[in-house]
């Protein structure tokens, strides 16, 4: 999964020789490969230093563990469709599927379907399903062939099963090797040192022999477990609700103002638990219940998670006093439906709310006000060329750092300047430009030789004649996303005799083989 994982993000061939290493005890431990570094000879848990003994032509590249554990993590929430009970174990998942199999269309239609779905996610599975979790994890593991293996018993109540059922599974699990019972590498070892180099070895040797040899009980615990003499209970993973209070009232409610005072008794309620939890909201709903069994519901997005009672109320007010009761309200809900951390921090010294926070309301009072497609922020884009090089994007749905940084922008360029959000970086630095034009409109430039500087140019039906000029500076085609006639710019700073500012580019070059005379165009405006 590590290796499906990178190789999702990796601009690198399939065929290279890979492994993703961890720090151990004694340097770098191989911690996946690829399937080319594994025929040259690496192994997980081998050091890298004896790993490029055999082949020094292996590239190293550090894995990320922690991001590995956070996608199981979604994978096991998202592996709630087959199951209610889901444990994480490393990089796979447990799932009790008691009774659960014949809406899938039996053991195997469940499989399968788990099967297409992790294809599906560009994740290679290995499937098991049997009597207990043991048996499962030891066929998905160590089995050869990745085909599903299916349990082969009939369900029955209890833990183990009686003499003569599950002979099937018993077959498969006899010629796992040990390994397959989760032992400790020392005892993995002894066994094999002992000619035991097979469960079902394991299970023909007789149950005394193998306490009094090994004394911790572990060999015989395991076998246990793998057959299912000894229960071994799932754990499901936390699953913690989303902050949520309710309210309920002892008659129906049928006038218009009562979502609105419900909100106000709500929202403390909604506060303190978003306090105790330390979260912050990003997206709140208020659901009214009526008496005939219908919802009403009110929801509203913050640019920035809070959980500041005034500022929320004030979003959802509006929005709640519009609920219709119809035939009346008998209850409510308020949840924050989505959250982020949100610590507990001091934004000055003395009692004022900071520039962030004062932007961020801002933004979400204007978005409950004229709609998230209304309110909008600039967005960088990954372009060199300056007309693509920002977009725009819902102001709401911008990340916690756009506030500050509008902030600290509006400060730096002083009161007077109007301004709607920071520019980008690759045009500020170009031509700190207050306004670029949308689209670059074109002009006729006269100049004295093909390759020289512009002297008097016409925009807009106006002569303008140059009195300074700085550059040329070469923006080269973006040649991935445009066609192969696409021509360079060079870009000249200008300015006229009544001293106003442009940003002016030649398109191509004379006899450059892409097109006839170079074009001009104007592209900005500047002070």
């Amino acid at each position: 999964m590590a290796i499906e994982r990178w190789a999702k993000s990796s601009d690198l061939p399939p065929d290279t020789p890979v492994i993703l290493t961890v720090e151990g005890t004694h340097g770098p431990v191989i911690h996946a490969v690829t399937r080319a570094a594994a025929e040259r000879g690496a192994r997980p848990g081998a050091r890298v230093t004896d790993a490029r003994a055999l082949d020094p032509t292996l590239i190293a590249l550090p894995a990320d563990p922690e991001g590995d554990k956070a996608l199981v993590e979604r994978l096991a929430r998202w592996a709630g469709r087959w199951s209610p009970l889901v444990e994480m174990d490393g990089d796979g998942l447990k799932l009790d599927v008691t009774g659960v199999a014949h809406l899938f269309g039996g053991e195997e239609g469940l499989a399968a379907d788990m099967d297409r779905r992790f294809a599906g996610l560009g994740l290679t599975s290995r499937i098991a399903i049997a009597p207990n979790a043991a048996a499962a994890w030891a066929l998905a593991r160590f089995r050869k062939t990745l085909t599903p293996t299916l349990s082969r018993t009939r369900e029955r109540e209890g833990p183990a099963a009686e003499p003569g059922e599950g002979e099937g599974i018993l077959v498969e699990l006899s010629s796992l090797p040990v390994a397959a019972l989760r032992l400790d590498a020392d005892t993995v070892l002894t066994l094999q040192r002992l000619g035991l180099k097979t469960v079902g070895a394991l299970l023909a040797m007789p149950r005394l022999a193998l306490a009094r040899r090994f004394k911790d009980g572990a060999v015989v615990d395991a076998l246990d477990r793998i057959t299912g003499r000894t229960p071994e209970p799932l754990i499901a993973i936390a699953n913690e609700r989303p902050p949520r209070v309710t309210l309920r009232l002892e008659e129906p409610a049928t006038h218009v103002g009562t979502a609105a005072q419900a909100l106000e008794r709500l929202i403390p309620g909604l506060v303190a638990e978003l306090e105790q939890r330390r979260l912050g909201a990003r997206q709140l709903a208020l659901t009214g219940f009526r008496v005939d069994g219908s919802t009403a519901t009110a929801d509203v997005a913050t640019s920035i998670a809070s959980r500041e009672p005034n500022h929320l109320h004030r979003l959802l007010a509006d929005k709640a006093a519009a609920l219709d009761p119809e035939y009346g309200f008998d209850g409510f809900a308020l949840e924050a439906r989505w959250t982020e951390p949100l610590g507990i921090a001091q934004t000055s010294l003395v009692e004022e709310v900071s520039a962030e926070s004062e932007v961020a309301r801002l933004v979400d009072r204007l978005t409950v006000k004229l709609g998230p497609e209304r309110v909008r922020r600039p967005e960088r884009q990954e372009s060199h060329l300056p007309e693509r090089a920002s977009g725009w994007a819902a102001a709401v749905n911008s990340s916690p750092a756009f506030a500050g940084e509008v902030a600290r922008e509006a400060r730096r360029r002083g009161p007077s300047t109007s301004f709607a959000g920071p520019l980008p970086l690759e045009i500020e630095g170009r031509i700190n430009s207050h306004r670029l034009l949308d689209r670059p409109e074109a002009i006729q430039v006269i100049y004295a030789t093909p390759e020289g500087m512009p002297r008097r140019f016409v925009w807009r039906r106006a002569v303008h004649d140059i009195a300074r000029v700085e550059g040329p500076e070469r923006i080269a085609p973006e040649w991935w996303r445009q066609p192969s006639t696409a021509r360079l710019r060079d870009y000249y700073r200008v300015e006229d005799a009544q001293g106003r500012r442009y940003w002016i580019y030649r398109e191509g070059l004379a006899g450059d083989g892409r097109g006839g005379l170079p074009n001009w165009f104007i592209h900005g405006l500047f002070g």
